[in-house]
């Protein structure tokens, strides 16, 4: 199991939550939770299946700037 925490500042904007849903409802064996509250995305992975490289994608496609 991998987890991983984000900080990504606009993600509590619920247009942001939803079109993050949508890009990682796609990605196998991925859960996630969004702390709406501190702009925190703690994504949890059964086994690796995405770079990180990939990761930072998925939010700057939709704007966000994820640290």
């Amino acid at each position: 199991m991998l987890e991983i925490e984000i900080y990504a500042a606009g993600v509590r904007n619920l247009e942001k939550i939803l079109e993050l849903d949508h890009e990682l409802e796609a990605v196998p064996g991925l859960r996630y939770k969004v702390d709406s509250n501190h702009d925190i995305v703690y994504l949890d992975f059964d086994e690796p299946t995405l770079r990180i490289q990939e990761i930072r994608a998925i939010f700057r496609k939709i704007g966000l700037d994820p640290r």
